[in-house]
């Protein structure tokens, strides 16, 4: 830890994760990483964790699927703007004329706030799947704004859901050329120097949006910087710092997430530090610190998300506070 940081502090939790976990539903870390001013300055693995070997994500995929959604503003396919109108209005391929009462006024800056106000039963959710030719492209997203209970008037109560991510998806799949899971490759990830990647499919055919991605821990470090670079890498705007402000900032509707990320204060040393996060089930963590430049990542198989939400700030933020 050449480039700052209380090296003994950062050793001594890295050691204890190391140690049998008290909980066998929790503590399973299988990889802890830190970037500090831009740099990489700590790694660890532990148990599944490999260096070179891509780590599940589940939900931080709906914050992957933010960033392309940005990546397409940045690139001219979107325009700020189009957030806040119909997401509908992206999508000729779907039969409008079918669709429930006001699903035509759900705009995307809704779907990546969790406040699409699409709701379907589990009974209807399993009759759709039993017939999954019908769930090809767009007909995924036709289902859900058809089979919906009607769509209230805003506002909305959050939902953390799949058919709020899969409308993102879908309005990128519609604007890039080729297609969202060649875009991510190249536009995205490509451009991250991310090579080494899984993502898996939904049933529309489109990369997953809730959950679905497999990425290095090194890589899950980018994302962490990206964001706290204000869309820069390299020197290059790859996100517009407009758009950034937005997902990192919580909405009316949950005054604990923005679009498809996470937005928490953490009180450490009885100061208040200001986070965002992607977070995965299992207890994958990208962790950012905007006042100290710092990011953090953690990955585990935990049974739930486990404690590193409550723990990892606690331990890492005070190694990096000037005394």
């Amino acid at each position: 830890m050449t480039h700052g940081g209380d090296r003994a502090a950062i050793e001594a939790f890295a050691n204890e994760l190391a140690a049998a976990a008290k909980d066998e539903k929790a503590g399973n870390v299988d990889s802890m990483l830190i970037s500090y001013r831009g740099k990489q300055i700590f790694e660890s693995y532990y148990r599944r964790g490999r260096a070179n070997f891509p780590h599940y994500q589940m939900s931080i995929t709906k914050s992957y699927t933010a960033l392309a959604v940005g990546r397409a503003i940045q690139l001219g396919l979107l325009k700020m703007e189009d957030l806040d109108k119909p997401a509908i209005s992206f999508l000729k391929e779907l039969d409008k004329t079918k669709l429930v009462a006001g699903a035509d006024a759900i705009t995307l800056t809704q779907a990546m706030q969790m406040s699409s106000g699409i709701r379907l039963t589990k009974e209807k959710e399993k009759e759709l799947m039993k017939n999954p030719a019908q769930l090809q492209g767009v007909g995924e997203l036709q289902a859900y704004l058809q089979h919906s209970d009607p769509i209230p008037p805003m506002p909305h109560d959050f939902k953390y859901q799949e058919p709020d991510t899969a409308i993102a998806m879908q309005v990128v799949n519609a604007v890039a050329p080729g297609g969202t899971e060649e875009f991510i490759k190249t536009e995205l990830l490509g451009r991250l120097g991310i090579t080494q990647y899984h993502w898996e499919h939904a049933i529309s055919g489109l990369p997953k949006s809730a959950a679905g991605s497999s990425i290095l821990s090194r890589d899950m470090l980018k994302f962490g910087q990206l964001i706290l670079n204000n869309g820069k890498w390299k020197g290059e705007q790859l996100i517009p710092e407009a758009y950034l402000a937005r997902a990192t900032t919580p909405s009316q509707i949950n005054e604990h997430y923005g679009f498809l990320w996470w937005v928490d204060d953490f009180t450490v040393g009885g100061k208040i530090y200001q986070s965002f996060q992607g977070r995965g089930a299992g207890g994958q963590f990208i962790f950012m610190f905007p006042e100290l430049d710092l990011v953090a990542v953690v990955t585990s198989h935990n049974k739930g998300m486990g404690d590193t939400l409550q723990t990892q700030p606690q331990r890492i933020i005070p190694a990096f506070v000037k005394k």
